[in-house]
């Protein structure tokens, strides 16, 4: 996967559930609007939790790739 073009990142490396989606919440409200934000986890329950916090909060997940060992969502920040 090509990776998008990202404005700012959120390492969650090691952290389990609820913690990335905690942290994303917090995060994402410092990326300007329009922006991007690129996050890594390793916590495989991210792969239901972040497309479904994009959709509840009207944010676009423009990108996202999965290894055994890593997820990387890239999150374009909504109104």
């Amino acid at each position: 996967m090509t990776e998008p073009t990202f404005d700012m990142t959120l390492d969650a490396t090691g952290l389990t559930c609820p913690e990335p989606v905690m942290m994303l919440h917090n995060r994402i409200a410092e990326v300007p609007v329009g922006g991007v934000l690129r996050v890594i986890a390793t916590d495989p329950s991210t792969s239901r939790d972040v497309p479904r916090f994009c959709q509840f909060l009207n944010h676009d997940l423009v990108g996202e790739d999965h290894s055994e060992e890593r997820y990387v969502y890239f999150i374009r920040r909504g109104q």
